[in-house]
């Protein structure tokens, strides 16, 4: 790996409205090397999803106090939580008490880490398959209403991922879900790379979605023999660029978090402890997964840095 993707270079800069956050345990399982990553990025923004191993909700209450100071004292701001309520693992026959759960015990860790966002998703379906499309929508919306009135209370917003679920890949059933739950809690986060292991076209899926886009992630994927191979931004077959620019020409302002997935994909199950990159070591001593989270970040600077800012003279 070249030594410039492994040192603290001078960073890119974003166009204007927008921070570079990444989904921190892709690049690490702990802390340290979460934040490492970012700083060698010079990011000042962090996306939150686990701690070695540990979903942000399960960790004791000292593990997430020595989380909370040491993204304190690193200067880091945490955009967005990623839980796991109403995620690819957890149908929509399952027990919704443990997303009632998960949202009570993120509330007041939100609040200590300066963040309103939690990414949610829309159900896995019934895994016996006794229950229609219709059925599967009408008792989402009703469980989405009801977590969303719990955010309303705590001062959350909800942003429901184009990921697996009910709503995921149908910008119809996203509009439905949104207007039938009427809250201001619940909003969305637009992941530029899962179309292609859902089936979908993303760019055309957010140009139907993009008033209600609050967060963005940002990956690049294409097919082969039927399954999604992650690449570097704008290395696949997702419009990334694309995307990126009409989130700009259309006024967003916000957060693109890179997920890159290249090692670490938790709805396949493959963590840092199933890749043999996360032991081993780059160019400069770095851990490899570190290196490469710094890499894509770079990649997204670059592509960051051809595209056109809205009201910048021509």
């Amino acid at each position: 790996m070249p030594a410039e993707t492994t040192t603290a270079a001078t960073p890119g800069a974003a166009p204007p409205g927008i921070r570079l956050a990444g989904v921190g345990d892709e690049a690490a399982p702990d802390t340290a090397g979460q934040i490492l990553a970012h700083q060698l990025l010079g990011w000042s923004t962090i996306e939150l999803r686990s701690v070695d191993g540990t979903a942000l909700a399960d960790l004791d209450d000292d593990a997430f106090a020595r989380l909370a100071k040491e993204l304190r004292d690193a200067g880091l701001d945490v955009v967005c939580v990623d839980s796991r309520i109403a995620n690819w693992a957890r149908p929509i026959t399952g027990d919704v008490g443990l997303d009632v759960t998960e949202l009570e015990r993120l509330a007041p860790r939100c609040a200590a880490l300066g963040t309103r966002y939690v990414r949610v998703m829309s159900y896995a379906p019934d895994p016996d398959g006794l229950l229609d499309d219709a059925e599967w929508g009408r008792r989402t919306i009703r469980r989405m209403r009801r977590l969303a009135r719990l955010a309303e209370d705590a001062g959350l917003v909800l942003l429901h991922e184009n990921c697996a679920g009910w709503a995921g890949s149908h910008a119809e059933r996203a509009r439905r879900l949104l207007a039938e739950v009427d809250s201001p809690a619940l909003r969305l986060l637009f992941d530029t790379g899962n179309g292609v292991a859902y089936g979908y076209e993303a760019h055309a899926l957010l140009v139907e979605l993009l008033p209600w886009v609050e967060h963005v992630q940002v990956k690049d994927a294409r097919e082969e023999a039927g399954e999604a191979v992650y690449t570097l931004p704008g290395e696949g077959d997702c419009r990334v660029a694309d995307c990126l620019q009409l989130l700009l020409d259309h006024g967003y302002a916000g957060t693109w978090s890179i997920e890159p997935h290249l090692t670490v994909r938790p709805h396949e199950g493959r963590g840092h402890a199933d890749d043999a990159a996360s032991a081993a070591t780059a160019d400069g001593g770095l851990p490899a997964t570190v290196a490469e989270f710094v890499r894509y970040g770079r990649a997204l600077e670059r592509l960051a840095a051809g595209l056109r800012h809205p009201g910048a003279a021509s």
